[in-house]
């Protein structure tokens, strides 16, 4: 299923890219806000499970469904207008699933120290964040001209900043509490 949306040529393979680094993104920034809130404020580890997939699933539901409306929307728009939308032959609930499975899936990484009990759990967590960002970053490189160092640092270092936020919005709450 995923080949024939994401295509089999060299030249169809980025077709869903903004979808699938949006979603990855956004998964792995959310479920690791819940891990290291949790972590920060030094609750109970069996907390993270159960707040990171029931984050993991509504966020995923969550971006998929505002990645259909919002294209919906843009195409009803320009529809309105009486202009044709340039939609790059992407059904909106195509893009929606791509968005869903994309954040669902690459999301769960930072839940996995929990879910195998590997200790240490948060510092493990973290590894794990650091490494699936960089590894999702870097595989831009195969549908672009950037690359796979350059590709795979950025979105470790975007996403690493908005992990310490989480942490630190934890850490400062539970001493306030």
């Amino acid at each position: 299923m995923l080949d024939t949306l994401l295509g089999d040529d060299v030249t169809d393979r980025g077709r869903y890219l903004p979808e699938i680094i949006y979603g990855a993104n956004d998964g792995i920034v959310t479920t690791f806000a819940v891990v290291a809130g949790v972590a920060g404020a030094a609750l109970d580890p069996a907390i993270v499970l159960v707040l990171g997939a029931a984050n993991l699933f509504a966020d995923g539901f969550s971006m998929g469904m505002s990645n259909f409306l919002s294209r919906r929307s843009e195409a009803d728009y320009h529809d309105a207008q009486g202009a044709a939308v340039d939609d790059d032959g992407k059904p909106p609930a195509s893009t929606a699933l791509v968005t869903f499975v994309a954040f669902v899936v690459v999301g769960g990484f930072p839940l996995l120290p929990y879910l195998l009990v590997v200790e240490p759990l948060f510092p493990a967590s973290v590894a794990v964040t650091g490494l699936t960002f960089f590894v999702v970053g870097a595989s831009r490189s195969l549908v672009t001209d950037r690359g796979w160092l350059l590709n795979g640092g950025e979105m470790f270092a975007v996403g690493m900043a908005a992990a310490t936020v989480a942490y630190v919005v934890g850490d400062v709450l539970a001493s306030v509490a």
